[in-house]
């Protein structure tokens, strides 16, 4: 089956940011895509009012989910809906989180995950400093889902850092994971391939890299590089800046056979806290 992943250069109108990820899932949908991939703050890039935004949103008064559903549903589409600015459910006062949704094609919500691990770092760039977590709360649960394209890993940007998470995914069955991104110019240029492609390796999924690619309010510079990922760490799609679609077949038997091949989830010997065990290995 064909997977899709996006990439953007979003602004901080949304109105028009969700005019261009419209234009691109149409492309994706008109190239067969099952299930595609937005990348981290598609719908809003640069703005300071992120909790009114995702007050709204979870008061049903805003523009992005009605939008996210129509669009699911008029495709056709599975859509991982990057990341949006969402409270916990039921709580649309409480500090909002990095919430990355899985829409079905008939414009339900299938999953959600909150991002778990938040950019708090110092770069060396025209910005310098990053503090997500002025503006976000931490995610609490590791997510996995079955689509048609198989089961699916929801992960996002700085959580590509911490292999951990993704050794509990495959542990759960994830045979592909998203990560939609927004890497600055400066940590994208010396990591970016390097970990999404020590994921897929590890992990033997497909990785679904969609990236912000460009320059955004406040001069801020994303390095783009949307990627599709192979389990054996083959780049199949690659688009380096500006908007633009990817497009790559899944191709479950080939996986299936790697991992019969190269069984490396019964050779651990080592497990992160919360990881199930195989049989024969307590």
């Amino acid at each position: 089956m064909t997977v899709a992943a996006i990439q953007l250069v979003s602004q901080t109108d949304v109105t028009e940011n969700l005019n261009c990820a419209r234009r691109c899932l149409e492309q994706a949908a008109a190239g067969g895509a099952r299930l595609a991939v937005l990348p981290e703050n598609f719908a809003a890039m640069g703005r300071r009012d992120l909790a009114a935004l995702g007050r709204a949103e979870a008061l049903g008064e805003g523009p992005i989910l009605p939008w996210l559903r129509q669009t699911a549903r008029e495709l056709g589409l599975w859509i991982v809906a990057g990341t949006l600015p969402l409270p916990p459910q039921g709580q649309p006062d409480a500090k909002v989180r990095a919430c990355s949704l899985l829409i079905d094609d008939q414009g339900q919500t299938a999953a959600r995950y909150d991002k778990l691990h938040l950019f708090d770092v110092d770069v060396a760039d025209s910005r310098g400093r990053y503090r997500e977590s002025d503006d976000y709360a931490h995610g609490e649960q590791v997510v996995v889902a079955d689509t048609p394209v198989g089961r699916l890993g929801l992960t996002v940007c700085y959580d590509l850092r911490f292999p951990e998470l993704y050794g509990l995914l495959r542990a759960a069955g994830a045979e592909l994971i998203s990560a939609p991104s927004a890497f600055t110019a400066v940590t994208g240029a010396a990591h970016w391939q390097v970990l999404i492609r020590a994921r897929a390796i590890e992990t033997q999924c497909y990785l679904l890299a969609a990236a912000q690619g460009g320059v955004h309010p406040g001069g801020r510079e994303t390095f783009g590089h949307c990627a599709i990922v192979d389990p054996w760490g083959r780049v199949l799609a690659e688009h380096a800046q500006g908007e633009g679609v990817l497009l790559a077949t899944v191709d479950a038997a080939e996986q299936a056979a790697l991992r019969q091949r190269m069984p490396v989830i019964r050779h651990k010997r080592f497990f992160a806290a919360a990881e199930p065990r195989l049989p024969g290995l307590e």
